[in-house]
C-alpha cells in the first residue's frame, strides 16, 4: 500500500507528482528546490541560501513522515554549477551528519532556475 506524504510546510508540487510516497519502511521524496513555502518565492540566489532553504524543506517533509535527517539512506543532489560543490557541501554536511549514500551531479537547468535540488530516500524501520 502506498502512503502519500504531504505538508504545507514544504513547497507544493509544481507538476504532476507527490512530495513523497512511503512504501513499506522506505519513503521516497521528490526533489526539493529552494522555494520558500510561505511565499512561493525562490530563496536568495546564492548557493548557500538556496541550499539552506532546500534543507529546511526536506526537514519539513521528513518531520511530516515522522523521520529526521538521520533516517535518510540516500540522497541525489543536482547542482546548476559544479563550481558550487564546496559551498553546497558545507551546508549539506550540517544536516546529513549520518553521511547517507549520495550522488551529486551538475545539470544544465533546474526548475525555476534554482541553483540546487536534492531528493532523498529515508528508511522508517
Amino acid at each position: 500500500m502506498l502512503n502519500y506524504i504531504s505538508t504545507d510546510k514544504a513547497p507544493a508540487a509544481i507538476g504532476p507528482y507527490s512530495q513523497g510516497i512511503q512504501v513499506g519502511p522506505f519513503i521516497f521524496f521528490s526533489g526539493s528546490i529552494p522555494i520558500i513555502p510561505a511565499t512561493g518565492e525562490m530563496a536568495e540566489a546564492t548557493i548557500t541560501a538556496q541550499t539552506e532553504q532546500v534543507m529546511q524543506n526536506i526537514a519539513a517533509l521528513l518531520a511530516e513522515a515522522g523521520c529526521s535527517f538521520t533516517d535518510v539512506v540516500k540522497t541525489t543532489c543536482f547542482l546548476a554549477d559544479m563550481g558550487d560543490f564546496a559551498a553546497f557541501n558545507e551546508v549539506y554536511a550540517k544536516y546529513f551528519t549520518g553521511k547517507p549514500a549520495r550522488s551529486c551531479v551538475a545539470v544544465k537547468d533546474l526548475p525555476k532556475a534554482a541553483l540546487v535540488e536534492v531528493e532523498v530516500i529515508a528508511y522508517k524501520g
